[in-house]
């Protein structure tokens, strides 16, 4: 009998000899390069090809030291396949030549003069330090480069906390640490934000939604400020490179092509303190823009395939960006989807949400499928099971599909409703409160059958006004983005509270407080998910530019002496959080039924105005309040204080009358936003008792929270 050790692989043998390399005919999948036993196995698709090489290069040189091409009997189908022996993986770039019919017409434009990168390269470089100035004479700029997944995850495994249960922080990874008073070892990386996390559980957060940390080209599109000489980057990253690569720019490590351990370290740091990761991703459209961008990688490989284009073999537009990527055609799907299932398999991802998602449900010529294959494929992938789904659900092209997302009972949605409600609401405009009343019970209107869930609510983001500045701006201010203050939206719903910008008036940053307060305080008790932009917590200003995506500066940094300078609108912060934590009664799984259903003798929700009992419904009305029942939590399964929540948007001081509590039950202060610090919010356990039971005065633009017990 022959010993296992003496066992002999086949496939470990090449072949054939080319370009002085051993091969021999490689393995279909995974598609990418792969390390097999001696050697490297690439893997490629094209339909349109006619042919293919493979370049090889030693890292950072200009010139290859090989091209291979694939011999016929190399091709499976649309699959160009070799396994490459004997080469240095650590030292080793590579990439494709493809050719084929150059005819834009018809949709092809392969050009065997251009080296492109594997769509499905594991790591890429080419962007290793940020900001570092390439060497534009290299005629392969982005390149990709073998991975060896070696890390050691110690029984990490993806959290899987209920939906219903997290506080979302929206994060640039950038931005989070590279201002001076950051006081991290590296700033600006992945490294840092584990500096970080006792700061992250001190607000209480528990999950961190990362805007796009796979590769992009910060210079793409890139100017100079002529007025601070300051460079203009592609900030944010909404303008994907690689789908699967971490961006090496965001590492401490880059330079050494350590970028994908170190994410993986954050990851695994982050989970061991009870933090998600959710990952912002960009399937909408690529870097390549339109005709005139940049061919880089699937342009090359096969345009027609994994574009939409227009019959005369122009690029459709939907996502604003140049050009639009065909995510409904099966190979284009099969990208995405093993784009996120590694994700989840090699970095323990808990949870993606999808920039302008609605392009994922339109077909080849753009019109906006029934039963889009995407979305219901990823719904249904078992590796994708437990895995978070949220979409941005509208897009560039006009598609707003806030409320009617194709769910298939997995998808959550950006609430995009609440969002303006709350605004509108919050500025003393009226008209507002039934939509209110609807946005505070995670938006049944929108989302009935779904769960409440499915609302991930939200006052700001990273596109448009911080917090701060949606109380102290009217208008816009984008001058600095070089494009004459007409990009960014105009529809802000912000108020400055009596001054545009910047002020000294006591009075108004008293009230700007104030409002930022009451902001946090409608998140936090609104069923859905909250999530808080990184920086809001302290006041974070943009000094009013709605869309700083092109801003290495202070404008995007988190300024980390505002956590002392701010330091009563932090802890404010903390406590909201704290108490949404405290409270299952604010996290219902299932809308409300507005009716006993336990027996209490109160309804599971019920709806006030100044008098107890009779809401204020009217166009003219400023005022709401509501109680939810405790015993009534999470559906009946458990068992909390109740809770009262007194709204006033009016500018003057309102007596509201307040419900009777059965059982014996007495209302304590939680929450007031009248109050100065530290009376404005007490830690659970502390709430002193209120000493009228029966009325209680709310200050104008303010809201109490009270709590029976």
């Amino acid at each position: 009998m022959t010993q296992p050790n003496m066992l002999q692989r086949v496939d470990a043998y090449p072949t054939r000899v080319i370009a002085g390399l051993k091969v021999r005919a490689g393995r279909v999948s995974p598609f990418g390069a792969t390390l097999v036993p001696g050697g490297v196995n690439f893997a490629v698709f094209s339909r349109h090809a006619t042919s293919c090489v493979l370049v090889l290069f030693e890292k950072g040189a200009k010139a290859p030291f090989a091209e291979l091409p694939f011999p016929e009997e190399f091709r499976v189908g649309d699959v160009y396949a070799m396994t490459v022996f004997e080469l240095d993986h650590e030292n080793l770039e590579y990439g494709y030549r493809m050719d084929g019919p150059n005819d834009a017409q018809a949709g092809h434009r392969f050009d065997p003069s251009v080296v492109l990168m594997d769509p499905y390269s594991r790591l890429i470089g080419g962007r290793d330090v940020w900001g570092q100035q390439p060497d534009w004479s290299m005629a392969y700029q982005h390149r990709s480069r073998v991975l060896q997944d070696d890390f050691d995850w110690e029984q990490d495994r993806p959290l899987e906390i209920p939906a219903e249960d997290l506080v979302v922080y929206e994060m640039h990874v950038r931005s989070f640490t590279r201002h001076p008073s950051s006081n991290v070892r590296h700033p600006g990386t992945f490294a840092a934000i584990r500096q970080k996390i006792p700061y992250l559980k001190s607000l209480g957060i528990n999950c961190v939604e990362l805007m796009p940390v796979y590769e992009f080209d910060e210079f793409e599109n890139s100017s100079v400020n002529p007025v601070t000489g300051q460079t203009r980057y592609n900030y944010w990253g909404y303008s994907t490179v690689g789908f699967f690569a971490p961006k090496a720019g965001y590492a401490a490590t880059g330079a050494l092509g350590m970028q994908a351990d170190e994410f993986k370290a954050l990851v695994k740091d982050l989970h061991k303190n009870g933090i998600e990761v959710m990952l912002d991703v960009v399937f909408n459209h690529t870097a390549e823009g339109d005709h005139r961008g940049p061919t880089i990688s699937f342009r090359g490989l096969d345009n027609k395939t994994y574009y939409m284009l227009t019959p005369e073999g122009w690029y459709y537009n939907f996502s604003g960006c140049g050009n639009t990527l065909n995510c409904n055609n099966p190979v284009v799907r099969h990208v995405v989807l093993d784009c996120l299932r590694y994700w989840v398999a090699e970095y323990h991802i808990d949870g993606f949400r999808f920039d302008l998602a609605a392009i994922l449900g339109r077909d080849p010529t753009g019109v906006p499928l029934a039963n889009p294959p995407l979305l219901e494929t990823l719904a249904n992938d078992p590796i994708l099971g437990r895995t978070k789904l949220v979409a941005e659900a509208w897009d560039a092209g006009g598609l707003y599909q806030v409320g009617s997302f194709p769910a298939y009972g997995r998808w959550a949605e950006w609430n995009g409703k609440y969002r303006d409600t709350v605004r509108k609401f919050l500025k003393g405009e009226m008209g507002q409160v039934p939509d209110l009343s609807l946005r505070l019970q995670g938006s049944p209107d929108l989302y009935y059958g779904r769960g409440t869930a499915a609302s991930v609510n939200f006052l700001t983001c990273h596109d448009g006004f911080t917090l701060c500045d949606l109380v102290s701006y009217n208008d816009k201010h984008n001058e600095a983005n070089g494009e004459n203050n007409n990009d960014g939206a105009n529809d802000n719903n912000s108020w400055n509270c009596g001054w545009e910008g910047e002020t000294n008036d006591s009075d108004i940053i008293t009230l700007r407080r104030r409002q930022m307060k009451n902001a946090l305080a409608l998140l936090m008790v609104s069923q859905g998910v909250p999530m808080i932009l990184s920086g809001d917590e302290v006041g974070r200003t943009q000094h009013g530019n709605n869309n700083t995506y092109c801003h290495d500066n202070e404008l995007n940094w988190f300024d980390w002496w505002q956590v002392e300078e701010n330091a009563e609108l932090l802890r404010f912060a903390q406590q909201i959080v704290a108490f949404r934590h405290a409270h299952p009664a604010l996290r219902h799984r299932d809308h409300m039924r507005f009716c006993d259903y336990v027996g209490s003798g109160l309804p599971d929700v019920s709806w006030h105005g100044t008098q107890a009992w009779r809401p204020d419904w009217s166009g003219t009305s400023r005022v709401l309040a509501f109680l939810l029942d405790g015993r009534h939590a999470k559906g009946g399964t458990v068992v909390d204080d109740d809770i009262y929540v007194a709204i006033n948007s009016y500018w003057d001081a309102l007596e509201f009358e307040i419900p009777a509590l059965p059982g014996g039950r007495q209302w304590r202060v939680a929450v007031n936003t009248g109050a100065a610090s530290p009376e404005d919010a007490f830690p659970h356990g502390q709430e002193p008792l209120l000493q009228n039971q029966q009325r209680c005065l709310v200050g104008g633009r303010s809201i109490l929270i009270l709590v029976g017990r």
